[in-house]
């Protein structure tokens, strides 16, 4: 395990096994008030994203208006019901992953994505700063067609902001949740959930990079 890769993303067949029982968290949102798991109100749309450490990254979707409630978690990989320590070893394939609920009645799913790109490093392959393994990967994890469309034309669209900035090529993974890992979001640890506002001074490394979305 000490030998392994982390800059390599691992197979399933080598994967940790992980166990059944799911990560048990308060029901509501430490700062929204709203429940951290569904069913969501009508008409609300879930995407997930991954930046790079989720403390972060979860902070800057729930200051938006319009998200109705956030929360961090494990994505993409195989491993079920991973815990944090395990998913930091790299070889759970997850990447540390932030749950966005919101309403494209009052917040675009452009908003979103230009938070997403202008907010962390994409053209850094498996790390943010010093934030160094395939846990740290950035991805967009869509849950509609219309999302993964979106989100692939939103790449695009940076990536010639970005070109003409000097910077290299994006490395954002961008798959339908169903073809990401196993396709399942699973809840980390009740402490890392709303970590920012239980911890105001916590380990930030988010903020505008680089070039702008607009």
């Amino acid at each position: 395990m000490l030998g392994l890769d982390k800059m390599t993303l691992v197979t399933p067949d080598k994967a940790l096994p992980g166990r059944d029982a799911e990560m048990q968290i308060t029901d509501r949102h430490v700062v929204l008030g709203s429940p951290l798991k569904g069913p969501w109100p009508e008409g609300h749309e879930v995407l997930y994203v991954a930046m790079g450490c989720f403390w972060g990254a979860e902070r800057i979707f729930w200051q938006i208006p319009g998200v109705h409630s956030t929360a961090v978690g494990y994505m993409g990989g195989w491993t079920a019901n991973p815990t944090y320590q395990e998913t930091c070893t790299s070889l759970t394939g997850h990447t540390e992953t932030v749950q966005v609920v919101y309403d494209p009645a009052q917040v675009s799913l452009d908003t979103l994505l230009a938070a997403f790109w202008e907010n962390h490093d994409p053209t850094t392959p498996n790390r943010q700063g010093g934030d160094i393994g395939t846990q740290y990967r950035s991805a967009i994890f869509a849950t509609t067609d219309a999302q993964l469309e979106a989100a692939k034309a939103s790449a695009a669209r940076y990536q010639e902001r970005l070109s003409a900035g000097g910077y290299g090529p994006i490395s954002t993974q961008i798959d339908r949740v169903a073809d990401a890992g196993d396709g399942r979001f699973y809840y980390a640890e009740e402490y890392h959930q709303g970590y920012l506002d239980k911890n105001p001074g916590g380990y930030c490394n988010h903020g505008f990079c680089q070039v702008s979305f607009a």
